[in-house]
């Protein structure tokens, strides 16, 4: 069960500081995070758009503790649409943020929250893409979903995700698949308590199929976030028997996982998008993809191993 301790370390500063010194980090985060400004992150979207992938972008950074700090991630997002925009890849390239980076754990944080990322859904729609609003901890769900619910008044291709860990998640699908949203399912990377959240994988496995149905029984877009073989061929069983046409959901993977999958799924049809972050805070989402999969700590130790 490494990965609560690897997500225990993602909210340590020692820990942080021992791996970001390592010389070999960087060449390892690198297969998850393929650049740092938007300048070097160009290239990884042409090349991806140009093997007929799509794309969610993530401007990495978690840890705001300044109202000054949310307006700059703001308008780092509102850069990422200007260049979405010169490459003419609104249709096929969109956004995801996580609003802690906008503010919302600071004092008035939901509503600082909102104001910061009105703007860059406007600016999203204007250029014909749109905006997800990752999950993050539990204790931020109600803030996250109210925001969702406010933005999709005037935006209502706006995006949220659930995760098929948490206890609730059953009645937030529910509600989310009779309003029509666009909706990203996925297992959950979160250290969460047992009180609120599934810790045995075979029962999240098991959550996750159930409130997949739900999505795809509902009016909402399914998003299937899961690198599972076995929960996609699930996933692609479900939306057949609920009539979906390959264009009624879509598949979303992490850049750097399965890439070989990502193109197969593209080559049949599917609707294939790469969720690709880029950013220098990237040690939070960096050590919740060692915790999601063994593989990917494997891969980490190995490399520190063979390069230390």
């Amino acid at each position: 069960m490494l990965g609560p301790v690897i997500l225990a370390a993602s909210r340590s500063d020692r820990m942080r500081r021992l791996i970001s010194a390592a010389p070999v980090t960087k060449q390892v985060v690198d297969r998850f995070i393929p650049g740092e400004t938007v300048d070097e992150i160009v290239p990884i979207v042409l090349e991806l758009t140009g093997k007929g992938l799509e794309l969610t972008m993530d401007v990495v950074g978690e840890d705001i503790t300044r109202p000054e700090q949310a307006a700059a991630a703001r308008d780092a997002y509102l850069h990422l649409v200007d260049r979405i925009k010169d490459l003419e890849l609104g249709e096929r390239v969109e956004m995801s943020v996580k609003l802690s980076m906008f503010g919302q754990a600071l004092e008035g944080g939901h509503e600082l929250a909102l104001a910061n990322v009105r703007p860059v859904v406007e600016a999203a729609a204007a250029i014909g893409t749109t905006v997800t609003l990752d999950a993050e901890d539990h204790t931020t769900l109600d803030s996250m979903f109210a925001i969702h619910e406010e933005l999709r008044k005037d935006f209502p291709q706006t995006g949220c995700v659930i995760q098929a860990y948490l206890y609730r998640t059953d009645d937030d699908a529910r509600r989310l698949a009779a309003n029509g949203s666009r909706v990203r399912l996925v297992k959950g990377a979160y250290k969460e308590p047992a009180e609120v959240a599934l810790q045995r994988k075979q029962d999240i496995d098991k959550a996750y199929v159930r409130i997949l149905r739900i999505l795809m029984e509902g009016t909402g877009y399914p998003m299937i976030g899961s690198h599972d073989p076995r929960l996609i061929s699930i996933g692609q069983e479900l939306a057949r028997r609920a009539g979906r046409k390959l264009d009624e959901y879509e598949f979303q993977m992490l850049y750097g996982i399965r890439s070989d999958e990502h193109l197969r799924l593209a080559a049949e049809g599917h609707r294939m998008r790469v969720y690709t972050a880029y950013g220098t805070d990237w040690y939070g989402y960096f050590m919740r993809r060692l915790a999601e999969k063994p593989a990917n700590l494997r891969f980490f130790v190995r490399s520190m191993v063979s390069k230390g």
